[in-house]
């Protein structure tokens, strides 16, 4: 009985030992200051703990991770919250993440397949202003890509496309006005490129809202390039070359429609959203829904 009263005795020391320990919250990161959109990764290095929560403090979901990666979509101050917790204590620590606007100007394209980052270019600045102002309106938001043919290009930005019926025929809406063309001898249709759609006006004015993202067939060899050179009186620099034997593209669409963006980041949901199922009129059997936002 003695020995037993001895090892209870123990024991009951030994939780109010761990009871009283109490951790301490900290972590690190490579950088205070990033430019959106940032991928962060935390280091943490609280002591004593063995659960984590993390608020990154820009509204998004917390994480229970204990060296969470995260991703900043949008600039300001962040005001990043680590609790540190062992048994029944817990400890925080705060620290302010500083994301500034990107010097590029780059929207998100979010889909039901995916979300894509593209650059709209500044040398195309009608477009690229137009493309800006009808994002920020929200305009695209729950816009279909009505029109899809593998191996050539996905298309949207009809406004009809909205809650449109199964079978609908789309791609004739839009805004009342159009945006003149910008064709720029840099800018050609690799695999990537956003461009805007158009009718068969003879200034090959661009739609103010639909556009195609290229997804083109496989590499582009110089006899092609040779022959639109020929047939449209201009010249591909090596650059270019190159970039259409790597990436492929639409070349016989150069100087016909107005290039104004390419995909920088996601370029494999342009190939998922070209490999879905159509129907009629090459709109997708299952609806593939879009929303833009401007990344500032």
């Amino acid at each position: 009985m003695k020995n037993t009263l001895v090892l209870v005795t123990f024991a009951s020391l030994t939780l109010l030992s761990a009871c009283a320990v109490k951790p301490k919250a900290s972590f690190t990161t490579p950088q205070q200051k990033v430019a959106a959109p940032a991928t962060v990764q935390f280091s943490n290095t609280s002591i004593k703990a063995d659960q984590y929560e993390w608020d990154f403090g820009d509204g998004s979901a917390v994480s229970t991770e204990a060296n969470p990666t995260h991703r900043y979509m949008h600039s300001g101050n962040f005001n990043v919250v680590l609790k540190a917790t062992a048994g029944n204590k817990t400890t925080t620590y705060k620290q302010t993440m500083q994301v500034t606007a990107p010097e590029r100007c780059l929207i998100e394209i979010q889909t039901s397949q995916g979300n894509m980052i593209a650059e709209l270019f500044s040398a195309t600045p009608k477009h690229r202003d137009n493309f800006v102002k009808l994002a920020e309106e929200g305009y695209f938001d729950d816009l279909l890509f009505h029109r899809v043919i593998a191996g050539f290009m996905v298309q949207g930005g009809d406004p009809n496309s909205r809650g449109a019926k199964p079978g609908q025929q789309l791609g004739f809406g839009g805004p009342s006005y159009k945006v003149p063309a910008e064709f720029v001898d840099s800018l050609v249709h690799v695999k990537g490129s956003l461009a805007a759609a158009r009718d068969g006006n003879p200034q090959k004015a661009s739609s103010a809202s639909q556009f195609y993202i290229v997804q083109g067939s496989g590499p582009i060899g110089d006899d092609q390039l040779n022959m639109l050179e020929a047939q449209k009186g201009f010249r591909y620099s090596s650059e270019q070359r190159e970039a259409y034997k790597t990436l492929g593209g639409t070349p016989f669409l150069d100087r016909d429609y107005t290039v104004f963006g390419r995909i920088i980041e996601g370029l494999e949901i342009v190939d998922k959203i070209a490999g879905v199922k159509t129907g009629p009129n090459d709109r997708p059997v299952e609806d593939v829904k879009m929303k833009i936002r401007v990344i500032k």
